[in-house]
């Protein structure tokens, strides 16, 4: 008994230390995400079960199982590193929504405030979409509720019901990841009764093989994780076949295009001391006219908003950054007024990482698009602040974008006008989320505020620069 005993401990304590290394190479791949709010949230999670193992009692005596939740932290990192997840706005955490009174009644009397819980909310092919990450042995996820377990019928149910309760915070679809896969029973009924899909994407899984050192070389123990996992797709208005106004974005957007000034005309090699504002618009697809039939359904679209516009033509961007940093700082507060260590810390920023090298992946073969707002806001900026130079590049720059009409998409425009949510900036970014494009801005405040509210919205960031006069 004694030594059946002690093969039982050894093999806990196996089991627990695996667990431990297998927490440990988490954090790690967690750390390495972009979003510091969503690494807060899963570095807590993680750190919790790391916590617990090291307090897990390990005894002969003790019939306590193992029962960890690293699985499926594991899975929603394992989604969250996948290049077609952009826009992450929430991450294991309950989604605010306005439920009606006769929907709140679906929900279970447990539930405390008017919130749906979904594991992610992010975009994936520029739409956004809730993500919904399952760990369970298949073989007990069942599909009508029984007893005090929730069945997946009516899980699935209670998140659509509140996917439709919201035009804000409404995703395009619902995303189901089952990372041990699905009972070919339980699959047929989300296909025959929610009409799930499998959407065609590509994972990768490389980034989570574990390894383990043997005989001095490291070696693959579980080469190929999740290949038996189960991806589907539940689109939230198929039965009323509704289109979204990301949909209408695509399908007729050219009737809020302006025809564009100027176009077809070359860009001035010779307007920065490193030519690097010229390379930059050389990537950028040229739009020659607004004729629908030269744009097509898988046009890759960037939406610039004024802080973005202001920045490319900069003269701190464009070589006069060391020239700024070598005159008088007399001259320069004179010059610059209240603005002196604000300029300062730009031109220091770009000597260390240069915008336009930068943001050359974020641009390249895409359509610049700028809303009537933003043109007339960069217009006037550059007319009152911006040197020559600045000026000759402002008026190049515009000759590479199409110009649209101001039309921000429901969902935008549907959020609460405060004082982080302000209606100018609604108008901006919801024409780019109107047209399925990112949005280039240094406007990290109003990013923020968008994310708080629980919607994912596609944002690509950059460092300020400030017009110089140059």
């Amino acid at each position: 008994m004694r030594n059946q005993g002690n093969r039982e401990r050894r093999s806990m304590e196996a089991e627990v230390e695996a667990a431990k290394k297998r927490c440990r190479v988490l954090i790690e791949k967690i750390d390495c995400l972009g979003v510091a709010t969503i690494k807060h949230t899963l570095l807590k999670l993680a750190h919790s079960e790391l916590s617990f193992l090291s307090r897990f009692p390990i005894h002969p005596a003790s019939s306590q199982p193992l029962s960890v939740n690293l699985g499926h932290l594991e899975a929603i990192v394992y989604i969250l590193r996948q290049p077609f997840i952009t826009a992450v706005s929430r991450v294991c955490k309950p989604l605010p929504l306005p439920f009606s009174n006769e929907l709140h009644k679906t929900f279970h009397a447990s539930s405390t405030s008017n919130s749906i819980h979904v594991h992610i909310v992010c975009n994936l092919n520029k739409n956004p979409v809730w993500v919904i990450v399952s760990d369970r042995n298949p073989n007990y996820i069942t599909w009508h509720s029984c007893n005090k377990t929730k069945g997946l019928k009516s899980r699935i149910q209670q998140v659509l019901d509140a996917a439709k309760s919201t035009n804000t915070l409404r995703p395009y679809s619902i995303i189901l990841f089952f990372s041990n896969g699905l009972t070919t029973f339980n699959h047929q009924k989300l296909k025959d009764e929610f009409g799930a899909s499998k959407p065609a994407l590509e994972f990768s899984d490389s980034d989570f093989d574990f390894a383990e050192e043997i005989e001095g070389e490291w070696v693959h123990v579980i080469p190929g994780l999740y290949k038996e996992a189960c991806l589907l797709e539940i689109k939230v208005d198929r039965e009323a076949n509704v289109v979204t106004s990301s949909e209408r974005g695509m399908k007729d957007p050219f009737v809020n295009v302006f025809s564009p000034e100027h176009q077809g005309e070359n860009v001035d090699p010779n307007l920065g001391s490193d030519n690097s504002f010229s390379a930059l618009l050389s990537q950028m697809k040229r739009v020659e006219s607004a004729k629908m039939e030269e744009f097509s359904h898988e046009d890759d679209f960037i939406n610039f908003d004024t802080t973005a516009l202001i920045a490319l033509v900069s003269g701190i961007s464009n070589g006069c950054a060391d020239q700024l940093l070598n005159k008088p700082e007399v001259e320069l507060r004179h010059r610059f007024k209240g603005n002196y260590d604000f300029v300062i810390a730009q031109a220091m920023s770009e000597i260390e990482n240069p915008i336009h090298t930068g943001l050359s992946a974020a641009i390249s073969g895409k359509r610049g698009i700028v809303c009537e707002c933003v043109l007339s806001e960069f217009k006037e900026l550059v007319s009152m602040c911006g040197g020559a130079n600045e000026k000759c590049r402002a008026d190049q720059l515009l000759k590479c974008l199409l110009v649209v009409r101001d039309s921000p998409s429901e969902r935008l425009i549907g959020l609460p006008t405060t004082r982080k949510l302000a209606l100018k900036n609604k108008i901006v970014f919801g024409t780019g989320d109107y047209w399925r494009a990112p949005t280039l801005t240094a406007n990290m405040a109003f990013v923020r505020a968008v994310a708080q509210t629980g919607m994912s919205l596609f944002t690509i960031e950059h460092k300020p620069r400030a017009l110089t006069g140059d």
